[in-house]
């Protein structure tokens, strides 16, 4: 349907007389022991459900199923528990409560599945109430701000009743319903219900800004509803040409479109469009999306397809997870038994996601609970918990703390890696744990107390002469393997540079001790090249500071094939930015004769220079200006 045919037929009362009734008598029509659907979120039809409320003590043995309310949920209060038996697809903060005190039930299914369901007979449905416009003039209604599973449930019910709502915006796509495809219709002119996006706190915008520097230009994004999801869309605004292939709308997408960030340009499939299922917002955006060419509303069984997602380029889907086991084992909807959440469309984009050429499949959480007392993050996944997604289909996990990337890591890799992640207070914790179960290896017991990770604000990058872009980050705790990596690859006269020995290694102590320390006394600066596996590291800058001179030994390593293109001078002009934050007066270091190109880098420097040569070696004091 193109945007010029969707009118309101304004005469629509006079052409379907034979079809309005009031909400009472439309609900006199269910029978004690039905199955009723009723219409989703924002789409709720609050008349209809006022009447079915009101006439609970007649309506014996009824099943209500749905899939997420908003408000709360009247239908579920104990006085009339007797009456209804809720059955929901989707665990929503309007349900969870009744839920927990026995008075509805959770069936776990996927929801592109849903659909299915409804068609196959396997769960019938008696009635849906449901919630659309007036017909335009080919008699056609529109779902508005929710097709879901709405339009299925329709079509597939004994007896339809329809609110029709003169304030529900015509929403473009596959999100129409013939007039004739209703048996009853209760006309209506009220408000829609209206979603509040939730708060941000300053743990959800650091997880948010984790999550957005992992989004690259031309992405298309599915984003939940929930705190972190939305949060990552104010991160966003630097970014081009990203596409929307999500179940659920809100408002924070429309500065979003506006700007130019979203346009959907680089998709796939659908591009140009906006692809969703459902809105959950204000009116401010059920206005937006009124009659809005750009928005393509699809039931839940085209939005949730997983072949259909792993179509699309760079597909980055985003979950919220309760808790993360250290092998990546993903909780996202259940703990100690109890269910706080649905599995929605988590597994289905799951899997798009994995499959999508370019995708990321990355799981959000805060690193704690129950006011900061318990890990998120955890050695084993809590009693009763449902696993939601496995440890070999993980990419990313994201805390406040950093990120970790397990697709393809070991054991041992993927537990220091959600460990660098997790809250300080609980890291030793669960490196005991992690060494007890045999995750890492008992070498590492030392390193307790030492796992730390460098403030994210040092991200920088550095453009080189040939247009290679450089990205530079402070080392992490996951860094031993490839800092290993990095030395055995160093040409012998490079590592006489660097230690003043011929040694033929660098043992795994030391190692050691340049990836964990505490980024005040110690720090390291690592340059990084993006790679298929991840990133590899080609240079370390990094210093030691003398609390009783309060200066610092610097030093630097530059792998073979990239030395001379300005890197360790960069490395030492960053390094004296931060060795001044923290109120260090200033370098040494000790170079030998025969490295000219660090001799220069140090002699060039911005800094008062005091250097002698001594016993074969240069010593240099360098007091920052």
């Amino acid at each position: 349907m193109n945007h010029s045919e969707a009118k309101y037929d304004r005469d629509w009362l006079k052409s379907y007389a034979g079809m309005v009734t009031t909400a009472q008598a439309a609900i006199r029509r269910i029978k004690p022991g039905s199955r009723v659907f009723i219409g989703t979120g924002c789409g709720q039809p609050q008349l209809l459900v006022q009447a079915l409320v009101e006439r609970a003590a007649e309506l014996e043995g009824m099943e209500i199923i749905h899939l997420l309310t908003l408000s709360e949920v009247a239908f579920a209060h104990q006085e009339l528990a007797r009456h209804f038996r809720i059955n929901s697809f989707f665990i929503a903060e309007g349900f969870h409560a009744e839920l927990q005190k026995g008075l509805g039930d959770y069936t776990p299914i996927l929801l592109s599945d849903i659909p299915h369901l409804f068609r196959s007979g396997r769960l019938p449905l008696d009635a849906a109430l449901i919630q659309v416009t007036p017909p335009n003039d080919h008699g056609v209604c529109s779902l508005g701000v929710s097709v879901d599973i709405v339009k299925s449930a329709a079509q597939n019910a004994s007896l339809v009743i329809a609110q029709v709502n003169t304030q529900m915006p015509w929403t473009m796509g596959d999100s129409q319903l013939d007039i004739h495809e209703i048996d009853m219709v209760v006309p209506a002119d009220m408000p829609l219900l209206e979603a509040q996006p939730p708060a941000p706190t300053e743990t959800t915008d650091g997880i948010a800004e984790n999550i957005a520097a992992l989004i690259e230009e031309g992405s298309t994004l599915e984003l939940g509803h929930e705190r972190i999801p939305q949060a990552v869309l104010k991160y966003l605004k630097d970014k081009r040409d990203l596409g929307l292939h999500t179940e659920v709308l809100t408002d924070a997408i429309i500065e979003l479109v506006e700007s130019g960030v979203i346009t959907g340009a680089r998709k796939n499939i659908d591009r140009g469009k906006i692809v969703a299922s459902t809105c959950m917002g204000t009116r401010k955006l059920y206005k937006y999306i009124d009659k809005n060419p750009v928005f393509s509303f699809r039931p839940l069984e085209y939005v949730s397809d997983p072949q259909l997602i792993s179509k699309q380029n760079r597909m980055a889907a985003l979950s919220v997870a309760l808790e993360v086991d250290l092998t990546g084992q993903v909780s996202a909807n259940s703990l100690d038994s109890k269910f706080f959440s649905g599995i929605g469309s988590h597994i289905d984009f799951m899997h798009g996601a994995a499959r999508s050429p370019g995708g990321k499949l990355i799981v959000a959480l805060d690193s704690t609970r129950d006011h900061g007392n318990v890990s998120r993050i955890v050695s084993n996944l809590s009693h009763g918990a449902g696993v939601s997604a496995t440890r070999w289909e993980v990419h990313y996990v994201v805390t406040e703390y950093g990120v970790a990337y397990l697709h393809g890591k070991s054991l041992q890799e993927r537990a220091m890696a959600l460990i660098s992640i997790a809250h300080p207070k609980f890291r030793a914790e669960l490196l005991r744990e992690a060494i007890q179960d045999n995750y890492v290896s008992s070498d590492l017991a030392e390193v307790e107390g030492k796992i730390l990770v460098g403030p994210q604000e040092l991200k920088t990058s550095l453009v080189l002469d040939n247009g290679t872009q450089v990205y530079f980050r402070t080392m992490h705790p996951t860094d031993e393997k490839p800092t290993a990596q990095l030395f055995r690859s160093l040409s012998k006269e490079t590592i006489y540079y660097r230690f003043m020995s011929n040694i033929t290694r660098v043992p795994q102590k030391q190692i050691q001790n340049f990836v964990y320390i505490d980024y005040r006394n110690d720090m390291a600066i690592v340059g990084t090249l993006p790679e298929a596996h991840g990133e590899d590291i080609i240079a370390i800058g990094r210093y030691y500071l003398d609390p009783r001179t309060n200066r610092a030994e610097v030093a630097f390593t530059v792998r073979d094939e990239w030395q001379n293109r300005g890197i360790g001078t960069f490395l030492l002009k960053y390094l004296i930015t931060i060795a001044k934050r923290n109120g260090i007066a200033g370098f040494t270091a000790e170079v030998l004769p025969e490295n000219k190109p660090m001799l220069a880098v140090f002699n060039k420097s911005d800094c008062e220079i005091h250097s002698h040569l001594r016993d074969g070696v240069y010593s240099f004091e360098l007091t920052f200006i």
